[in-house]
């Protein structure tokens, strides 16, 4: 079980995601205005709104999870760590959001998604980890619908994605507005990108990057900011 911030914690079940780099990095990426209502897409065991609430004692999550077994963790988590007053897990498929959810409901949208595609081989990969039932085009229609205009979607992938992550949110009147490239070790490759998107914003996309570990393998501001 891991101990998070302000009485927050979190056990996750196999087969989901654990509290893993992915989750701390967006979860500091991530600029949520005042008391926030915010969409997770692809919600696991709760690890991003609970990473959100120990921060910010002011937003409001709700999740959605396809995963029965994920779900019901999240609802125990949150039990755990005190939030039920202003998170809640719903087991739902993230595609079908419009159909669930009225237009215009959050001010943000959260995902950690899959990284693995499709296909034969993936049947044995678990469902928290399957391209398959989380494509990009599933989450920026969803995200979309969910979304007040002038609101964000906040989202990690794997840098080789940029381009059709990119694609997808103009094909869905969405705005990438910043971009974070993320080095596990300064002077090594880009090992992974966060995204943040705006519904209806205007173009201009700010970048910049950062390294987890210097040269030396010491652990940067940054990291260290991001774990505090």
């Amino acid at each position: 079980m891991e101990q998070l911030h302000n009485g927050c914690v979190l056990e996750t079940v196999s087969g989901t995601f654990p509290l893993s780099t992915d989750s701390m990095l967006l979860a500091h990426f991530a600029k949520l205005p005042k008391n926030a209502q915010v969409l997770d897409l692809g919600s696991g065991c709760g690890t991003l709104g609970l990473l959100l609430c120990s921060r910010d004692s002011g937003c409001r999550i709700t999740g959605v999870e396809l995963s029965e077994e994920a779900h019901a963790a999240a609802l125990d988590n949150i039990c755990r760590s005190g939030l039920a007053p202003r998170f809640k897990s719903i087991c739902l498929d993230l595609r079908q959001v419009p159909s669930y959810f009225a237009p215009c409901s959050f001010q943000c949208c959260i995902s950690n998604p899959p990284y693995f595609s499709g296909g034969p081989a993936s049947s044995r990969t678990p469902l928290a980890r399957r391209g398959d039932f989380c494509t990009p085009g599933d989450l920026f229609r969803s995200a979309a619908w969910a979304l007040k205009s002038g609101g964000d979607f906040f989202l990690v992938h794997r840098p080789e994605k940029l381009a059709q992550l990119i694609a997808c949110g103009a094909a869905n009147g969405m705005e990438a507005k910043r971009l974070r490239l993320v080095h596990h070790r300064e002077g090594g490759p880009i090992s992974l990108i966060l995204l943040s998107f705006r519904k209806g914003g205007k173009p201009g996309l700010a970048i910049d990057e950062q390294n987890l570990f210097d040269s030396r393998e010491a652990p940067t501001a940054y990291y260290r900011e991001v774990y505090e």
